[in-house]
């Protein structure tokens, strides 16, 4: 059996962590995994650390506790900027898994299938990341490297993340294809955000997951939006051309073909729900 240990201190924590544990938060992805045998590893609940939880407001905008879960953020207070990511929230399992998942969970689990991914992209999402001798921010594009991998170092746990304030006011939103409409992991996801400026995009941000090994921006897209009115017709503006950084494969859910196809309906249909 290995050893158990919670704290109640971040400090506690990262000197537990000078030697490998598996860290575990809601354990939403932990426990299915385990199912019907013994847990022989170390492992650091991090659930009683007081530092690492919670949805606040900063001088250059939110912050959100690593151990923040989904049923608290769909709850907070926040402006439309984050309306995709709440939507994303409520596709992450039923009720109970938003109760007891957590923000920082779903991004260190490194599915290419993870729902809160695209939103958090398109919000430019930062990392805070901590060990004993510092500590670090990195874009979230930057930190998920590929399949159940991340960019975390032997000794570093994700403390929180960080949603700058847009200059502009922004709208948000996300959409999933699954093959029923709750408790599915996708076949297709995305998740937009547009900044305005006298009617027209003065910002774009686009994000696909489950198309890739890892979800993906697409700049072609943004670029071609910038400057667009904000009408009926930016749907219209979407092209199969833009979509050339995903990399989607055949499986059980659905082909690579399909994928593409699905993609393309529902960047136009984010669009065309953004435009007033």
């Amino acid at each position: 059996m290995g050893k158990y240990v919670r704290p109640s201190r971040l400090e506690e924590a990262l000197s537990v962590l000078a030697r490998p544990h598996v860290v575990l938060a809601g354990g939403t992805d932990f426990y299915p995994a385990r199912v019907g045998r013994t847990i022989d590893e170390d492992i650091l609940d991090i659930s009683a650390i007081a530092a690492l939880r919670g949805i606040s407001t900063t001088a250059e905008g939110w912050r959100l506790g690593a151990t923040a879960t989904w049923s608290e953020l769909i709850e907070a207070d926040l402006p439309p900027l984050f309306d995709g990511l709440k939507q994303a929230a409520r596709e992450v399992g039923g009720r109970q898994i938003q109760n007891a998942g957590t923000l920082a969970g779903n991004l260190c689990n490194a599915s290419p299938a993870a729902d809160g991914v695209p939103g958090l992209l398109s919000l430019d999402a930062e990392v805070e990341i901590a060990s004993q001798a510092a500590t670090r921010r990195l874009p979230l594009d930057r930190f998920i490297t590929g399949v159940r991998r991340t960019d975390l170092g032997p000794g570093e746990l994700v403390v929180a993340l960080h949603v700058a304030r847009p200059v502009r006011p922004a709208r948000s939103a996300f959409l999933k294809l699954g093959a029923r409409r709750y408790l599915v992991i996708s076949i297709a996801m995305a998740a937009a955000v547009i900044e305005i400026a006298e009617g027209r995009v003065a910002a774009a941000r686009l994000a696909v997951g489950a198309c890739s090994a890892v979800a993906q921006r697409l700049p072609a897209l943004e670029a071609a939006l910038l400057g667009a009115p904000v009408d009926g017709h930016l749907a219209d503006r979407v092209d199969r051309a833009h979509l050339a950084p995903l990399t989607p494969i055949d499986d059980i859910r659905g082909s690579a073909g399909y994928r593409g196809d699905s993609v393309l309906v529902l960047l136009r249909r984010l669009l065309a729900g953004l435009a007033p």
